[in-house]
């Protein structure tokens, strides 16, 4: 019998008291299955039986020993450099892995120059170091002047003259407010805007100049209700529905106070056109933008002066002028804004200048009258 330690097992490894507790499982399988007592009479089949249990009974995390050469030969040879082993009997707890960095986690860098679906035009151009503000230009505004024009020579023939320039000016509202917002095609909007402006120069025909701002509010009025119903009945998501309401609505009210030229007095619609017509052709003069816009408020005072003595306002007809040419620029700034494309330089570039300019001529209108 040699005083070396039973070859695979630790130094604490006992082989008398191993061999004591075969016997003693023997007896108690005896008497636990008797029909398999006949199993356990041969000493090599108990021995091996032992050999066996005494195989899965052996737990490393009792014997906290080092393994042996032979318990290493059964893992497969590995490629990395094994860690220094732990005697503990919990294994080792790793730190989880850093977070990803700001940029990382939404999986998208910073915004690009050449071109990203994430930022709009006008933001696209700030980064180029271009202006978000584009102005219609000439064309444009020569376009403005000449509608403006009609407006200023058919108040003068009578109401129902007025109407044919006035529907044109109410129809390319309709439309060019709805471009203007990124909204295109929009064929229902248009068709409910452009509708409720001719309700209202009917109604406003129906009940005379005296009767105007009921008919115009009145229209309005019915036409943000239909406007409410029409996006209530829509399918699309509440975000684009709400969208979709203020361009309706907006579109709609402008379009239904560009009536207020035809409810005016006919001297004050001349006088106002033709003061917008020289402010908007001033304007779009290659100038700095303070010193365009001075220049055109200045040009539409002189043509209200003018254009009053001709009709019989006289001197009144510059604050006439001055005012309906500062809420004609207005409308011109707006039509400007927020990188807007050709089309809506036709469209909103054309109309907008004149449909602001209708509250302050129906106003100053009945008071200068």
């Amino acid at each position: 019998m040699s005083n070396q330690p039973y070859e695979g097992y630790g130094e604490g490894y006992d082989p008398y008291a191993q061999q004591q507790q075969p016997q003693q499982a023997q007896q108690q399988q005896a008497q636990a299955w008797p029909g398999q007592q006949q199993a356990y009479d041969d000493p090599q089949a108990a021995q091996q039986y032992t050999q066996q249990w005494q195989g899965q009974t052996w737990d490393t995390q009792v014997q906290q020993s080092r393994p042996s050469a032979s318990d290493l030969a059964y893992f497969p040879p590995q490629n990395y450099q094994a860690p220094t082993p732990s005697y503990d009997s919990h294994p080792p707890v790793t730190a989880p892995p850093a977070p990803p960095a700001a940029d990382e986690a939404v999986g998208y860098g910073p915004p690009s120059l050449a071109g990203n679906a994430r930022i709009t035009d006008a933001q696209r151009a700030r980064l180029e170091g271009r202006s978000p503000i584009i102005e219609p230009g000439m064309q444009p505004a020569g376009l403005t002047a000449l509608l403006a024009l009609l407006l200023s020579v058919t108040a003068q023939i009578g109401s129902y003259a007025l109407v044919v320039p006035l529907v044109v000016l109410q129809a390319v509202t309709a439309a060019g407010w709805f471009r203007l917002n990124g909204m295109w095609p929009a064929r229902q909007g248009i068709a409910l805007a452009f509708a409720g402006a001719l309700v209202a120069d009917v109604a406003l025909l129906a009940a005379g100049r005296d009767n105007g701002p009921a008919a115009i509010l009145g229209t309005l009025g019915v036409w943000v209700l239909l406007s409410l119903v029409m996006q209530l009945r829509s399918h699309a998501d509440p975000d684009t529905r709400i969208t979709s309401l203020m361009a309706t609505v907006a579109s709609a009210a402008l379009a239904i106070v560009a009536t207020g030229h035809l409810a005016a007095d006919p001297d004050a619609v001349t006088v106002g056109a033709a003061a917008v017509a020289v402010a908007i052709l001033a304007r779009a003069l290659p100038l700095p933008t303070v010193a365009s816009v001075v220049v055109s408020l200045l040009a539409a005072a002189g043509a209200g002066i003018a254009v009053g003595g001709m009709t019989g306002l006289g001197a009144k007809g510059a604050l006439l002028g001055a005012v309906a040419a500062g809420c004609a620029l207005i409308g011109h700034r707006v039509a400007s804004y927020d990188y807007p494309s050709r089309f809506v330089h036709f469209t909103a570039g054309v109309a907008l200048p004149l449909a602001a300019a209708a509250p302050a001529v129906y106003v100053l209108g009945r008071a200068l009258a």
